[in-house]
């Protein structure tokens, strides 16, 4: 077996399982889960008709894993009108099979495990899925500090110079998970100059951009780079994908784009490993790029909910509106000694109400977890049944 393999942690909803596993949940209540990121709301119709008229022809022959030229053409006509960044869709756009796949994936191109004290630098809290790609890469993670001021948004002024020497990837995730915190461009110009200084790949992961609550969209990495002067895209890739802008998760579509010499072997490695998307879902993908209409209307739900919910919680919980994405990062209530854990195990007992552990999502450095003492909500379900969470939630406190 691979040794790194032994490397890997638990995947936080396992964590979760295990933690709820002797927990009763109280039978007055129906189930309401928080936990899971997983979007809810009704794929539209017109890419579902899309995916099924695609399904006559589009099972017959093995797809190339380059994708077909008019989803890289409709990805690349997305971030003209979304950013206002040009790419060639033929050398700096690549469709991928969901942001998770890609993730893990550009970390097997770009690492070399040969080269002494290889590193990874993320966030903290995070995505588990940077940690395990580092790991598999062969590299170590370092994870960078939160500042709990600006909603435990990375620091990166706080990387050592020596950490920046070593590195050779960078995870950025903006709009963050599970913080919801959007990077600002001066913070962009400093990674850039770190990366022209060290030579380390960023990979932003943008696959919450389409959901956010402020009245400017969040600013992408293509973007910032090109704000500063960084047309093409130098050790620069981001990632994005269907999943959530369009409700389809179970469609794996999204694509990468930046640096062409990126691209190139990322494609490669990609060839090997199999990762074509299917044609059905390429066409599906294709319709879905080219219309806003139920993005907007997606967001409107989703600000809907967080309208009605933060203020709720807001009154019992140390919580804000994010920036962006679906998730609310709730301290727990000095009641239960900040201990996150505690409070989902008995708010699933007594409401049935599912949370995840803060603490899940993050790893303790120099004795400090950043997630102890918060848990994170994801608001993806009809705003009914997100108000009837929040509702038993405010109770469940008030009762302690």
């Amino acid at each position: 077996m691979n040794p790194l393999l032994s490397k890997l942690q638990p995947y936080p909803f396992e964590r979760l399982r295990q933690l709820v596993a002797d927990v009763t949940p109280h039978p007055g209540y129906a189930p309401i889960s928080l936990g899971i990121g997983e979007p809810k709301h009704a794929t539209p119709a017109f890419i579902q008709q899309t995916l099924a008229d695609a399904l006559g022809t589009g099972l017959a022959s093995y797809p190339a894993t380059g994708g077909d030229p008019a989803l890289r053409e409709a990805c690349a006509s997305w971030l003209q009108a979304r950013y206002g960044v040009r790419v060639n869709p033929a050398t700096q756009v690549l469709p991928v099979l969901g942001t998770r796949e890609a993730l893990f994936a550009l970390a097997q191109t770009v690492i070399d495990p040969t080269r002494p004290g290889a590193t990874v630098v993320c966030p903290n809290p995070f995505y588990q899925i940077y940690e395990g790609a580092a790991l598999l890469a062969g590299a170590t993670p370092h994870y960078v500090a939160s500042d709990p001021a600006r909603n435990f948004a990375p620091r990166w002024d706080q990387v050592p110079d020596e950490v920046w020497a070593r590195t050779q990837l960078v995870y950025v995730c903006s709009p963050g998970n599970p913080t919801g915190a959007v990077m600002p461009l001066d913070e962009w110009k400093m990674l850039f100059e770190l990366s022209d200084r060290h030579g380390f790949v960023i990979a932003s992961d943008e696959c919450y951009s389409e959901i956010y609550f402020r009245a400017d969209a969040p600013l992408g990495g293509l973007e910032a780079a090109v704000k500063l002067g960084r047309d093409d895209f130098r050790r620069l890739i981001m990632l994005t994908s269907l999943s959530k802008r369009s409700n389809v998760p179970g469609m794996r579509s999204g694509f990468v784009a930046g640096d062409a010499s990126l691209v190139k072997p990322f494609l490669l490695y990609r060839t090997y490993h199999g990762s074509a998307m299917s044609p059905a879902v390429q066409a599906a993908s294709v319709a879905a790029w080219g219309d806003e209409a139920h993005v907007i209307e997606n967001r409107r739900l989703y600000r809907e909910k967080f309208e009605r919910v933060t203020p709720m919680l807001e009154q019992v919980m140390d919580v804000r509106l994010p920036d962006a994405a679906f998730y609310l990062w709730a301290g727990v209530p000095e009641a239960w000694n900040s201990s996150d854990t505690q409070f989902a195990r008995e708010l699933l007992a007594q409401y049935n109400v599912a949370v995840l552990p803060g603490s899940y999502l993050a790893r303790e450095v120099d004795g400090h977890n950043p997630g102890r003492g918060r848990v994170r909500m994801a608001l993806v379900a009809d705003t009914a049944e997100c108000v009837e969470a929040a509702e038993r939630i405010v109770q469940f406190i008030r009762s302690k």
